[in-house]
């Protein structure tokens, strides 16, 4: 009897094995293999067991993922299949850090021996059943335990302000405003915006349309006849810039990268930088959607010219004096600027973390297109400005803030991220020790901001407040 229980134990586990699938076998290998953090045990599996085109990617990379993904996690759980498939999976995996879960993607070529071809996250699935509705009052514990989690972890540090109809639900600072001197983050302390400056300029245009000395519609050429070319000025319209979809590109070149950043400082001194590497547009303006920093900074032109007031002035005066926003702008960086935090960068190395930071790597003064500072009680005050038409109309808001597939720009409106399916708007910000985002809610009220000095670190905290408002209910 027990040699029969034995061998239908063994039958049924080979079931259970060969029903697993090649990417399922990977997917799990994957795993492990952050679990681990062994920097030599990747190489060895990249080097056996990675695609032509995914050993392409140089391994400091693909060690930096494994890295990454391990220190934030400090090791993952799989609780199971998420997506199941052949050639693709996503497994749950929770963290052990935080217990949060998510999707880890592993993609594998069809033939044996079915080497990976791609790895990636995923949003995790919704959990089924009914689950209990949150009190702001237990949102506001949990987010403050879950940063906390991750600043005691190193993982996090900036700031963290989550809203509800403009009332606040929580707001806390973690982690390190100047390594140097052991300085902690403030809830007023200043960090980079990154790209979310294309905001406020996008606003400006807005308001300058809602006056009448401008229109969406209105070609280049109107303001700026000669950029990038006479025949492009006439191609591209205001609403492509807003969009990006004029076929320019970005003017963090070579040439960005090889001169003083001290020539930077006014949007003429970043515009002559953009001439010089900008001769043609890339395809024809509304036909693709590629981010361009160029199109926002020749916006910050745009301004100057209808304005005639400097891009920096207009948009102090304009924004961010109606909004209240008395911690906002553009400095210089080069001069002294009380309680602004410095952007970090962890390096993962074979004998540990070493830390950089982003001081000679990044621009002396930020401009529309990004780069300039904030906070994230002066970020909600844009955004409660923004909803109550003290900066635009509702309808201009509307505008803004919907996207414009018949521009090919589908989940990008005017100067503002969209996302259709959660009625949700705003923007973020990354760069080597930048990270920064502002959500809008705009069919339930909240607003969820984080900022970070950390590359990558807001992202976390930016989901995990998705997923507590989703708690929430409406």
């Amino acid at each position: 009897m027990k040699s029969v229980v034995a061998t239908l134990t063994i039958f049924l586990f080979t079931i259970l094995i060969s029903a697993q699938s090649p990417a399922e076998t990977r997917a799990r290998e994957i795993a492990q293999l952050i679990n681990s953090g062994d920097r030599a045990a990747v190489r060895k599996y990249v080097a056996e067991n990675f695609a032509d085109q995914m050993r392409s990617i140089p391994m400091d990379r693909h060690l930096n993922f494994v890295s990454s993904e391990h220190h934030a996690s400090r090791g993952l759980e799989v609780i199971g299949v998420q997506d199941p498939g052949v050639n693709e999976v996503t497994l749950a995996v929770r963290s052990k850090l935080t217990g949060d879960l998510f999707g880890l993607r592993v993609s594998v070529e069809p033939a044996p021996p079915h080497k990976v071809n791609g790895i990636g996250r995923r949003p995790p699935k919704p959990r089924e059943g009914v689950s209990k509705r949150l009190s702001d009052k237990e949102i506001g514990r949990e987010l403050e335990a879950f940063s906390k989690k991750l600043a005691d972890a190193d993982v996090f540090s900036g700031t963290v302000l989550l809203a509800r109809n403009g009332q606040v639900v929580y707001k806390g600072a973690f982690g390190i405003a100047n390594k140097d001197f052991n300085s902690p983050n403030r809830i007023d302390t200043k960090f980079n915006l990154g790209s979310m400056n294309k905001m406020f300029t996008s606003v400006a245009i807005a308001q300058l349309v809602e006056k009448g000395k401008m229109s969406f519609d209105d070609p280049l050429s109107k303001f700026i006849p000669d950029f990038p070319n006479a025949d492009a000025a006439k191609k591209i319209q205001i609403k492509h810039l807003l969009t990006h979809t004029s076929g320019l590109g970005g003017y963090f070149s070579e040439r960005y990268d090889g001169m003083s950043r001290e020539r930077l400082r006014t949007v003429d001194d970043m515009m002559n930088l953009a001439r010089a590497d900008e001769k043609e547009i890339r395809f024809e303006p509304g036909t693709r959607w590629a981010y361009s920093n160029t199109g926002m900074l020749v916006l910050g032109k745009v301004i100057e010219v209808v304005s005639g007031q400097n891009y920096f002035d207009y948009v102090r005066d304009n924004i961010y004096k109606p909004a209240g926003m008395t911690n906002t702008d553009s400095y210089d960086l080069d001069r002294v600027n009380t309680n602004l935090a410095v952007g970090y960068d962890r390096r993962f190395t074979d004998t540990g973390i070493e830390w950089g930071n982003n001081v000679f790597s990044h621009v002396i003064r930020g401009g529309p297109q990004g780069g300039g500072y904030s906070t994230v009680e002066d970020l909600l005050k844009f955004d409660q400005a923004l909803r109550s038409g003290k900066l635009v109309s509702s309808e201009t808001l509307k505008i803004l803030t919907s996207s414009k597939p018949e521009l090919n720009s589908p989940n990008y409106g005017y100067g503002f991220q969209v996302d259709k399916e959660q009625n949700v708007a705003g923007h973020g910000g990354g760069f080597t020790g930048i990270n920064s985002n502002l959500d809008m809610y705009l069919g339930s009220g909240w607003s969820a901001i984080v900022m970070s000095n950390y590359s990558r670190g807001a992202g976390p905290v930016q989901s995990k407040m998705k997923q507590l408002i989703d708690a929430a209910g409406n």
